[in-house]
């Protein structure tokens, strides 16, 4: 078959691509971007941005020859220039209303089970709003469904192994929320089933795991597979307070949380997979199952790099801005003058030492917070350094600190290995 593809760039859309081309399919990806397209042969490139919402005109020109349509655009967050509203429903609506009209024997929509008489979200409300297009056309297909879907790699995958690794989680309801996870090889599987034998009318299917459990229970068993045993340790959290971190955490670069997928999550995301498992010919793959042992140990230090990273980032700034402050007064200016002329600094030089120590400590701990990516591989070996140098300072001139029982020499070490951890993570380190 001839298959016009969008979105396979994206997780679910570049696995269908893969699995198509391996039956022999010949397919054409409109994509935003062709230089991102890294499928081989079989597969060409149809320059389109969806967010400017090609008309069912414009579709209708590239749909000559085609057997059949599947549409996997999708995105979980707005960023400038990508709306819900222009890839989730306008463009596809167009896409749709042009299929019709060209008589494309097969359609198959990739939405989101959530997507439906109870959605609140823009997310949801958009997806529902291009499935009832096509639900009103006289095409045959099908609307899929997916739940969360898991894929080693995936962007919200790597979110939940992350929680699935952290020793103690505070989450609403104590993670109650039901969830209902599907692989991705089970998602792609029903799609090819689709398009072999599509439905006589466009028929709305849910893709989700043979069934339904709670979020924590999930969490425990991906936590398992990894090979960390029992946990993680969770804590209740209240509702509102949950929801006011998402709308924090929708400011940082990156995140996937913010209010309206905060409320989605607090929803839950089940329903029956009987109908998924006859077109699968089977039961749907147990979240026991998702992972393969082999993998096991990459994915559990990525994932424990996940949100070591950025504590570590953390706190390294919080100890250089507390340093800075309590060199600037909030311990005793006066015994601090006291140490430095131990070191046989006095006078104005003791105050230079004192002040440009403080100023510096609090550059590195303003720029660890948020400075250029660029610049990092400049930033942990600066402060290496300078622990370094103030490490070798103390050894010589005040020793009697490697005894003290607070350790607050010996405490630089730690510190230094972890500096130096981040360092090594940096990509492009030379």
């Amino acid at each position: 078959m001839r298959i016009l593809l969008t979105g396979a760039t994206g997780l679910i859309g570049g696995a269908i691509a893969r699995a198509l081309l391996r039956q022999g399919h010949q397919l054409v990806c409109a994509v935003r971007d062709p230089a991102r397209l890294q499928l081989g042969a079989g597969a060409s490139a149809l320059q389109a941005d969806l967010a400017g919402v090609p008309t069912a005109d414009w579709w209708a020109a590239h749909l000559r020859g085609v057997d059949a349509v599947v549409n996997a655009v999708g995105i979980l967050r707005e960023s400038p220039g990508q709306s819900f509203e222009a890839l989730h429903h306008r463009a596809p609506a167009e896409l749709f209303r042009a299929c019709g009209q060209a008589g494309v024997a097969c359609v198959v929509q990739v939405s989101a089970l959530g997507a439906d008489r109870q959605a609140r979200s823009r997310y949801h409300l958009s997806k529902r709003a291009a499935d009832d297009v096509l639900r009103s056309l006289p095409l045959r297909g099908a609307i899929v469904q997916p739940s969360l879907v898991f894929a080693p790699g995936g962007a919200s995958s790597s979110l939940f192994l992350e929680l699935a690794t952290a020793p103690v989680l505070a989450l609403p309801q104590r993670g109650a929320m039901p969830v209902q996870p599907v692989h991705l090889d089970d998602v792609v599987e029903g799609v090819l089933a689709l398009l072999a034998q599509p439905p006589p009318r466009i028929e709305t299917l849910a893709f989700a795991g043979p069934q339904p459990l709670p979020l924590r229970d999930y969490l425990a068993s991906l936590r398992g597979q990894l090979g960390l045993g029992r946990g993680p340790w969770v804590l209740p959290l209240p509702a509102p307070l949950f929801l006011a971190g998402a709308c924090i955490a929708a400011h940082l670069p990156g995140s996937f949380l913010d209010g309206e997928t905060a409320g989605m999550l607090l929803r839950g995301n089940a329903a029956p997979a009987e109908r998924f498992a006859r077109l699968l010919g089977h039961s749907p793959r147990a979240p026991a199952s998702f992972i393969d042992p082999s993998r096991a140990g990459g994915l559990r230090a990525q994932a424990v790099l996940g949100w070591a990273r950025p504590l570590l980032r953390l706190t390294l700034a919080a100890m250089w801005i507390w340093t800075a402050a309590v060199s600037l007064g909030l311990y005793p200016v006066e015994l601090s003058y006291g140490l430095l002329a131990r070191v046989g600094l006095h006078g104005g030089l003791a105050a230079l030492a004192l002040y440009g120590a403080a100023a510096l400590d609090l550059l590195l701990g303003v720029l660890t917070l948020g400075c250029p990516p660029r610049w990092r591989r400049w930033l942990w070996p600066a402060q290496l350094a300078l622990i370094g140098g103030y490490t070798v300072l103390v050894t010589l001139f005040l020793p009697e600190y490697w005894l003290h029982p607070y350790g607050p020499i010996s405490k630089n070490l730690p510190i230094m290995a972890a500096i130096a951890l981040l360092w090594g993570l940096e990509p492009g380190r030379r």
